[in-house]
């Protein structure tokens, strides 16, 4: 064990996992690479999960970010007027397409969605809220009352009144049978058992675009637009929590649930807006954002710092194109990671833009394998490439590269990834 390792443990908690058997320091980075702390450099397939967006020592966030310090002022609480706050919240709200929206700045996507519950719950005076089975909305005692996932999941206890909706396990034995068509509608069918039998005077529907922490669970496209039709007839409001599908990652749209249609009532967002530097957010309606009766603030949330580098990581993205370039580049590495399909171990390849995943499985039983999905993880590491892991069962490898990886780059981690697959399938 090592010395940092041992202090880790002395100090922290128990229940915050670390990677790897043996624990990674990263100590530089740059691009698409980080170097760790014995000098060995990787390229990075998880940015820190899913947060440095654009990958880094991006000289145009670093200078930024260097222009606030050197004025002297870091914080001032939004108390005060915050130009660059005020200029991020008002491309946020024209990005977002939400009609006369408004933005209320966090620090992390946990306390967005704390927002946005709070938002909802206030608005149509009411504690049950609908979420989606294998979500995960975060860490704090809301967002876990919310989480359709055991593995994140530490209390019974709930401050809200939840019911759980199918939407993104067509594989499953029950529905797999089904068209995606015959899916949605049997989705759709359940939703209006639950609002008739259960739950009568529902918030909202929270719900992930692609599930980030379930492994990159997808909906079938236009689901969240069918549920939006009948959670509108009864007046149920719809929060997109896009803290890990904002952005352009997943190529196609700028958030994760254009792909369905539909214009949520709020939007969380978190993760790599700020490239690495903390901060979040919910973008809702004016007048859902306008609705409380009570004080609030974010002491940090929205501060000058944070805002100088989500400014110019955003003007990175929108000047780049970022958008279409993890659309090429994704496309490249799933068209070369489906072939895994063939292999008893993987039970699927699935993602959309800069956003993938390979699920694990026991090639005898087929059941969940976390074991082999830590022997990939191990494996693409001794590899010199970084990946994430996460599913319900833990089962999953999970993949968000720097929106700006380049095409060698994403030929390598996609060689990597499958050279790593097969070693652990031959041992397997």
């Amino acid at each position: 064990m090592s010395e940092l390792l041992s202090r880790h443990r002395a100090v922290m908690p128990s229940w915050s996992p670390l990677y790897y058997e043996s624990p990674l320091e990263i100590v530089s980075g740059k691009g698409s690479r980080v170097t760790d702390a014995e000098g060995r450099t990787y390229l990075d397939f998880f940015t820190g999960i899913v947060t440095n967006m654009l990958g880094y020592d991006v000289a145009e966030v670093r200078e930024a970010v260097e222009r606030q310090i050197a004025k002297g002022v870091v914080h001032t609480s939004a108390l005060y007027l915050i130009r660059s706050q005020v200029e991020l919240a008002e491309k946020i709200a024209r990005l977002s397409g939400i009609p006369d929206a408004k933005v209320f700045f966090t620090n992390s996507g946990t306390e967005a969605n704390e927002t946005a519950l709070l938002l909802a719950t206030h608005a149509r005076g009411s504690d049950e809220v609908l979420a989606m089975r294998g979500s995960y909305h975060g860490r704090s005692f809301g967002t876990v009352a919310v989480t359709g996932n055991r593995a994140w999941k530490n209390s019974a206890l709930s401050p809200l009144n939840v019911h759980y909706l199918h939407g993104t396990d067509h594989a499953s034995p029950l529905f797999r049978d089904l068209s995606e068509r015959e899916y949605i509608d049997r989705c759709v069918a359940d939703l209006r058992a639950v609002l008739d039998t259960t739950a009568p005077n529902v918030a909202c529907l929270i719900a992930e675009p692609i599930q980030g922490v379930g492994g990159f669970a997808m909906p079938p496209e236009g689901l969240y637009g069918a549920y939006k039709e009948v959670l509108d007839e009864h007046g149920i409001l719809f929060v997109s929590d896009e803290v890990q599908t904002g952005w352009g990652r997943t190529g196609t749209d700028f958030f994760g649930i254009g792909a369905h249609g539909v214009t949520p009532d709020a939007m969380t967002f978190a993760k790599g807006l700020g490239n690495g530097f903390a901060v979040g957010g919910v973008v809702a309606r004016g007048d859902l954002m306008d609705g409380l009766g009570a004080l609030g603030v974010a002491t940090f949330g929205g501060n000058p710092v944070s805002m100088a580098a989500a400014g110019a990581t955003l003007d990175y993205v929108l000047d780049h194109d970022l958008q279409d370039n993890a659309l090429r580049q994704g496309r490249t590495i799933l068209e070369g990671l489906r072939a895994l399909r063939e292999l008893p171990c993987v039970l699927d390849v699935r993602g959309k833009g800069l956003m993938f995943a390979v699920e694990m499985v026991d090639p005898e039983s087929g059941a969940p394998s976390p074991a082999l999905a830590a022997g990939v993880l191990e494996a693409t590491r001794e590899r010199g490439l970084l990946v994430g892991k996460g599913g319900v069962h833990g089962n999953v490898l999970r993949m968000a590269p720097p929106l700006t990886l380049s095409t060698e780059e994403a030929a390598e981690g996609r060689d990597i990834l499958l050279d790593a697959v097969h070693a652990v399938a031959e041992q397997a």
